[in-house]
């Protein structure tokens, strides 16, 4: 792994994965600067990629019907 570290946040690290992505674009860096970028920005991608599956699984367990829950009448104030 890199020495940098780990971006506090998805949204953090999808932002900094845009900004490695527009450095390598402009085609500028040395071969070994655009290995480093390319290799961080593998990190960054895998990141994002653990963190929308595990936001994924979530969504699932949260979406599905709980069988022993109890149904209640809904009161609305109108």
């Amino acid at each position: 792994m890199n020495d940098e570290k780990s971006p506090a946040s998805f949204e953090d690290a999808l932002s900094e994965l845009e900004k490695l992505v527009d450095t390598l674009e402009k085609g500028e860096l040395s071969l070994e600067d655009s290995l480093k970028t390319f290799e961080r920005g593998v990190e960054l991608t895998r990141s994002c990629q653990k963190a929308l599956k595990e936001a994924e699984q979530k969504v699932r367990i949260l979406s599905q019907p709980d069988e022993n829950a109890d149904l209640e009448p809904f009161d609305r104030d109108d």
